[in-house]
């Protein structure tokens, strides 16, 4: 079939299976030439499909020579209708590993479920015996409680006033102002369920109790913090309060390691574009502002060059690994850099409609988010006649 992206919002409903390959050719070429990392050796990420978590098991495997389990909740093709984007990532992912003579074994399922949790700890018995570093990168908008069996809805909103401010339709590229409500206590409660740490604690607790961290092993999650532009809707909102839970487990399972010698952290990364981004108010607008400064001064970094960095300049140096006052390895610094918060600061005041195209990135904040459904990823004849129905290897 000849397959075309379908929009709807800030979701795409198609995506692209040669187009998602190359994009994972083109992120394990980066990461070969930056030479090895003296990394893990077995490695499970747990949300390993797209984004941070995908380039969390790239830069394992062909950084670091590890074996991966990739674990994650995708939708497989069936004749004439796609695969979501992270089952072509992740089969692209497996090839490739497999060529190399890399392990390579995915798990697909719902990562918040006592089921996956199993087959994961079975399959890392069966085939690795222990893992030395896990990676949380979990991005979902529903969790529902394995204990519990209550199902838990995350929001996007402010805490204690309405929030309004300019974001954009990057689409269209207009310009508008957005007014979001407060959100009341249990909207708060239900996204600290959905988006904090109590899973991630769940999974170190599980491995450990089955002795399959290794000694010194080491456990990462993802989050942000982002500037005073967006404060008011990431870090102060709702989210916000998910990630100071997120950060705060961290030092609860950083305790409970220290009987085996290993470490927790919470990465802070740069804002980029994914699919959870697009979809809050602001976000856009402030990636396109800040992409132009960015790639301007030379220091951009897609979800690749950032967790490449992050591995081969703070995890594995040799060294300690950096924080700061709060325990954090902070891999945002270059976008947290005094000087491009002051330019994007400026431009802020001057975007609207008319403006953006020439201030701003949005032709580039574009394009990474039809990359992300393997779309506009150059090399790809996207005329050519393309099997919807790929299949993952270790996956049955």
């Amino acid at each position: 079939m000849i397959i075309e992206p379908r929009m709807r919002g800030f979701i795409c409903l198609t995506a692209h299976p040669t187009g998602a390959e190359q994009n994972v050719k083109n992120q394990i070429e980066y990461v070969k030439s930056k030479g090895e990392i003296a990394g893990a050796k077995k490695v499970l990420v747990i949300g390993a499909s797209t984004g941070f978590g995908l380039a969390s098991r790239i830069t394992s495997a062909f950084g670091s020579g590890a074996s991966t389990i990739g674990v994650f909740f995708e939708k497989p093709p069936v004749e004439g209708k796609t695969a979501s984007p992270g089952w072509y990532n992740s089969a692209a992912f497996e090839k490739e590993a497999h060529k190399a003579g890399l392990y390579a074994k995915s798990i697909n399922g719902d990562a918040f479920s006592n089921e996956i949790k199993r087959e994961t700890l079975d399959l890392i018995k069966a085939d690795l015996g222990q893992v030395d570093l896990v990676i949380y990168s979990l991005a979902s908008p529903v969790r529902t409680n394995p204990n519990t069996g209550v199902t838990h809805r995350s929001v996007l909103k402010p805490i204690g006033q309405t929030f309004t401010n300019k974001t954009v339709d990057f689409h269209t590229g207009k310009v508008s102002d957005v007014s979001i409500a407060p959100a009341n206590e249990e909207d708060i409660e239900n996204t600290v369920a959905v988006m904090g740490g109590e899973d991630w604690a769940m999974w170190i607790e599980a491995l450990k109790a089955e002795n399959l961290l290794a000694e010194g092993a080491t456990t990462v999650a993802y989050s942000y913090i982002g500037p005073a532009l967006t404060e008011a809707v990431y870090r102060k909102g709702t989210i916000g309060r998910a990630k100071d839970h997120l950060e705060a487990t961290a030092f609860t399972i950083g305790d409970s390691l220290k009987s085996i010698g290993g470490k927790a952290y919470v990465s802070v990364n740069k804002a980029l574009v994914t699919q959870a981004s697009s979809a809050i108010p602001v976000i856009p607008l402030y990636i396109s502002l800040l992409y132009k400064i960015m790639k301007e001064e030379g220091i951009h970094e897609g979800c690749i060059e950032q967790i490449q960095r992050l591995f081969q300049d703070r995890l594995y140096t040799g060294s300690e690994v950096p924080v700061d006052e709060k325990g954090r390895i902070r891999i945002d610094d270059w976008e947290m850099r005094e000087d491009v918060q002051e330019k994007v600061a400026k431009l802020w005041l001057e975007a609207t409609t008319e403006t953006l195209p020439e201030i701003g990135d949005l032709a580039g904040y574009r394009n990474d988010f039809l990359n992300l459904f393997g779309f506009e990823v150059p090399g790809v004849d996207y005329n050519a006649d393309t099997n919807e129905v790929v299949e993952i290897e270790s996956i049955k």
